[in-house]
């Protein structure tokens, strides 16, 4: 691909919209980043204001450009990446939503996620879609939508409303209405979609009471997107890619061959394995879930899901005010007493992969007179290995053997402190790559593949470079030790409530 012809990157996330724009050989050219607000209107209820992440997309795909001193005439093309599973239901006429869009670390849908396995229907959900009855997925949250909102439920049987995750959204509202579609990996987060046919699924929208009439076509992640409003960005651009935030990371990885895995750290962790062209239903309570799909041919993986990674510095910063920035945490960590055990169960919205505890709550174990915010610091960081460790051991179990490196990245991958300490408490070497910001980078990849940039993916793979490579230094009984204190204290937190 021509260094000369950029792409401009659009990465919706939970917690910030950004847009980067990349030259064609990977290299940043222009970045804008805004914080987005979160909503918690009650306990375990998670939402954001759509116009919020809208109004933010526009301002940061501006601000990059400006920041990189080029055009709308400069792209060829637009990719976008989003956070998974966050719901949001709007009118097809104005394009507003009817509520506020509820976010994948919402817990509301708890007791009907219960209710449902309490009628037996795990299992027909688990075999379509390759993931379990859980508030975390967009399934229930559009059914919550349908039954709360006034009127929604009529409005949609109409054919008067339009569902989508954070990408379908954003698409219709850059194509001014005109092109209402997902990708194939985001399809796989909604609880509706058959992952081995390809397609909504009748059976299991009428156990949620989901018209089809609200659903977006689905495409390759590669496809032909429609094209942007001009008055957005000054020409109308086309839009060539759409991932969701894991599985974009994963091709800004190239983690293209079968046994490769990589895991990202931001506000939660998620590490995915290429399980290539087989569909592997974990008996571990891993996800079965899409990788990508191109050119029609659909890659799978496992995945393991953690709520909660960096929301727990943040919350190190905002709750408690230890800190003032992340950064902080490596040298308070460094020099935390090695001697306290200190463990910080994070289950501030319940617990994820492999366990799937909808009402587990955060609590902390070992605490002395001598703990301070250093002991706590610690902790914290050593949560985000410990619970990566949970998912590799489910991994291992599922037949995912052999790994050789874990390729990371995300926002928390800076903390080399953190790093040495997940090479040491998985026992693998941990690659961190030249270029950090890989979510961003899979949707241009993508966007460049669909424009013909990029020949294929071993002309991606080939862009890939490694930072930094972190070796376990700990002995295997010493990681033993730790890891069986980890496994007391999560039975502890779930054993408490």
């Amino acid at each position: 691909m021509s260094a000369e012809r950029s792409i401009l990157a659009i990465d919706q996330g939970t917690t910030s919209s950004r847009a980067i724009l990349f030259s064609g050989d990977g290299r940043r050219l222009g970045q804008a980043q805004k914080e987005l607000p979160q909503h918690f209107p009650q306990s375990g209820w998670v939402e954001h204001d759509a116009e919020d992440i809208w109004r933010d997309t526009v301002e940061v795909m501006r601000g990059a450009l400006a920041d990189a001193g080029k055009r709308a005439e400069d792209v060829a093309a637009i990719g976008i990446t989003n956070q998974r599973e966050t719901t949001v239901i709007w009118d097809r006429k104005t394009g507003e939503a009817i509520h506020k869009a509820i976010v994948w670390q919402d817990r509301r849908t708890a007791e009907f996620c219960q209710k449902l396995r309490a009628d037996g229907a795990e299992e027909v959900f688990r075999q379509r879609t390759g993931l379990l009855l859980d508030p975390y997925f967009s399934g229930t949250k559009i059914a919550w939508l349908l039954e709360c909102v006034p009127g929604a439920r009529e409005r949609a049987e109409r054919g008067e409303l339009a569902f989508g995750t954070i990408d379908c959204f954003l698409l219709w509202r850059l194509t001014g209405g005109k092109v209402h579609a997902t990708d194939a990996t985001n399809a796989a987060r909604t609880l509706i979609f058959d992952i081995r046919k390809q397609a909504w699924d009748p059976e299991l929208l009428a156990l949620l009471r989901i018209p089809e009439s609200l659903l977006p076509e689905v495409k390759d992640c590669d496809a032909d997107f429609g094209t942007s409003e001009a008055d957005i960005l000054g020409r109308a651009v086309p839009i060539g890619g759409i991932a969701g935030d894991q599985q974009a990371a994963t091709v800004g990885q190239a983690c293209f061959e079968p046994g490769m895995m990589k895991s990202t750290y931001g506000t939660g962790c998620f590490a995915l394995f290429n399980t290539g062209s087989e569909l592997v239903h974990s008996q571990h309570r891993l996800l079965s879930t899409i990788a990508y799909r191109l050119g029609g041919k659909t890659t799978y993986a496992l995945e393991g899901s953690i709520f909660v990674a960096g929301a727990a510095v943040q919350w190190l910063r905002d709750g408690l005010g230890i800190i003032e920035s992340a950064g902080e945490t490596a040298a308070l960590a460094e020099k935390a007493d090695p001697g306290q055990r200190i463990y910080l169960v994070p289950a501030f919205t319940g617990l994820g992969a492999p366990y799937w505890d909808a009402e587990a709550r955060g609590a902390v174990f070992g605490l002395t007179r001598a703990t301070g915010p250093a002991e706590i610091a610690r902790a914290t960081l050593e949560a985000v290995c410990y619970q990566t460790r949970d998912l590799l051991e489910a991994m291992k179990a599922d037949g995912a053997s052999g790994l050789e490196a874990l390729r990371v990245d995300g926002g928390m991958v800076a903390n080399d402190w953190m790093l040495q300490m997940l090479a040491d408490i998985l026992g693998v070497a941990v690659e961190r790559p030249v270029v950090a910001e890989t979510t961003a980078l899979g949707a241009a990849y993508l966007a460049g593949l669909n424009q013909g940039l990029f020949a294929d993916l071993d002309a991606v793979a080939a862009q890939w470079q490694s930072d930094a490579r972190f070796e376990p230094r700990m002995e295997a009984a010493e990681r033993d030790v730790r890891y069986a204190g980890w496994r007391d204290a999560v039975a502890r937190t779930r054993s408490g409530r």
